[in-house]
């Protein structure tokens, strides 16, 4: 039995391997087919505005080849971890008794009756509960809200926070929480978040036998919604499935700001959680240069309610851009102020690849449409070209469009092979691609903010109207940036088409198709 049970996970192991390497080469093609062909577009330019066009697809080509590398290696790198887990769990021993513990849940103007439920849940953990501390930080505006809350924990037993400012928002709830609190171990559960296995703690808490383990975090998810929730819940999992334990490998992981728990102590040395929008990214990388480590654990113990509406999604990644530039700015500023702890060249590159990350989605595209409809202008009419004149160099202006045809496909290939790989689902890879489009102008409104220091607060999305879904003007405005460059697009695929290029008229109307996402996303979920 044990025999046939080895060979069974000898085979998904290499059926394993097998789907990282697939997705290695998926990703490693496209980056060399892209720099291939833009470098040969610099070479056979016979003009001014064509080298300039090619020389903008190769600089575009050359950091999209960097980051899909960089993916690559992390797909490819994670496949690995479970066996780094496997020996430091080895190495574990039981607990010879159970610390107490402080379990912090954060909230802001959440439905009391979902906060109520997720509070009750935590006392049900397979753990002793004179030894759990619960806290509930409330930043509550709406009183009776807060007035509901403040009564259902003093019914039962739990230590309710509420301030009147939202100073340094979670991170400051959080750091009032320290003037409280005197335990070692600190957990984080989102409002939202509903404890789905009942171990958490007990699984959680022997890994802190290392004394310079700062933090642990597990894997976050959603629960149940419809398929555009699901789709965004798989949006989420490529970062917990690949890139963390590619991270957690380098001592990179990031803590997720929940479902995780933090040593005190290691707080304590770095001065609290940092104040900034995504206190979490931060403290991470705090406490990996006060030369703390970090455990991510792949499996989920709780799940979030699920995102149902565009609005929801578009909030959450304009926090994270903003966060993302913020901490991208501080990381770059401070590369060689660090006299603490010195940082590994490779979590260098962690770092500053996790504040890239979203602005280079959502600049790279943006720049390669402006870039393609570049290039359609400068292309020769092509209604009655050949098919052999094309591998001539007398239409080098065409080959700009055909490359970017080239791009495009695999760019949408790669997201919708990696999810029918490991999630089976086509649709939903399809849906991802489409949403990186819809939230290109949104994640890149939250860098300029960043950058220029605007306050925080979404205040340039307009998506927090009621009735907002099925309501085709309000769902104009809300995507106002988007629709007009939609607009451009189909007015240039118009002139395109009048021009004879229709090839070229095609692939604009492509492009107006995926921006005008963003209001059917509004229109249709809200």
């Amino acid at each position: 039995m044990f025999k046939q049970i080895m060979q069974i996970r000898h085979i998904k192991n290499k059926k394993g391997l097998i789907f990282r390497l697939t997705t290695v080469f998926l990703f490693f093609i496209m980056s060399i087919i892209g720099i291939i062909i833009s470098t040969y577009l610099i070479l056979t330019a016979n003009s001014t505005a064509m080298y300039i066009l090619a020389l903008s697809f190769f600089i575009l080509s050359v950091i999209s080849g960097i980051f899909n590398v960089s993916s690559a290696y992390s797909y490819y790198r994670s496949f690995f971890y479970d066996e780094h887990l496997k020996h430091i769990q080895e190495k574990l021993k039981p607990l010879e008794k159970m610390p107490s513990i402080t379990i912090a849940m954060p909230t802001y103007n959440e439905n009391p009756e979902i906060v109520e439920r997720n509070l009750l849940r935590i006392k049900e953990l397979n753990y002793d509960i004179s030894k759990v501390h619960i806290y509930l930080l409330d930043d509550s505006t709406i009183e009776p809200v807060a007035s509901k809350l403040k009564e259902f924990c003093n019914k039962n037993g739990i230590n309710y926070l509420h301030r009147t400012n939202r100073q340094g928002f979670k991170a400051g709830a959080l750091n009032n929480m320290l003037n409280y609190s005197k335990d070692e171990f600190i957990a984080i559960f989102d409002a939202d978040e509903y404890i789905t296995n009942l171990d958490f703690l007990k699984d959680l808490l022997p890994y802190f036998q290392d004394e310079k383990l700062a933090f642990v975090q597990t894997e976050k998810r959603y629960a149940k919604g419809n398929f555009f929730s699901s789709s965004v819940d798989l949006f989420d999992a490529f970062f917990f499935k690949f890139i963390q334990p590619s991270r957690a490998l380098n001592n990179t992981a990031i803590f997720a700001g929940s479902c995780g728990i933090i040593r005190r102590s290691a707080l304590d040395k770095i001065g609290g959680f940092p104040e900034f929008v995504i206190e979490d990214t931060f403290f991470s990388f705090e406490s990996d240069i006060n030369g703390f480590r970090s455990i991510y654990i792949p499996k989920v113990y709780a799940l979030g309610k699920p995102i149902m509406t565009f609005t929801e999604l578009a909030r959450q990644q304009w926090r994270y851009n903003y966060g993302d530039t913020q901490f991208l700015l501080h990381f770059l500023k401070n590369w060689k102020k660090n006299k603490r702890h010195t940082v590994s060249a490779i979590s260098k590159i962690d770092y500053a690849l996790h504040g890239l990350g979203l602005n280079y989605l959502s600049l790279i595209l943006i720049m390669f449409t402006i870039v393609s409809m570049l290039s359609v202008f400068a292309s020769a009419p092509v209604a009655y070209i050949a098919v052999r004149q094309i591998m001539e160099l007398k239409y080098p202006t065409l080959n700009v469009e055909l490359f970017g045809l080239n791009a495009f496909l695999l760019s949408i290939l790669v997201p919708v092979a990696i999810t029918k790989i490991y999630f089976n689902s086509i649709s939903k890879g399809v849906m991802i691609f489409v949403l990186n489009f819809a939230l290109a102008f949104v994640r890149l409104r939250a860098a300029l903010a960043a950058i220029f220091k605007a306050p925080p607060i979404a205040g340039w999305i307009k998506g927090d109207r009621r009735g907002l879904a099925g309501n085709w003007l309000l769902a104009m405005k809300s995507s106002i940036a988007e629709t007009v460059f939609a607009a451009m697009l189909f007015a240039s695929s118009a002139f395109a088409f009048l021009m004879y290029n229709f090839s070229g008229a095609m692939w604009l109307v492509w492009y107006g198709i995926l921006y005008s996402s963003t209001f059917v996303f509004f229109f249709k979920y809200g």
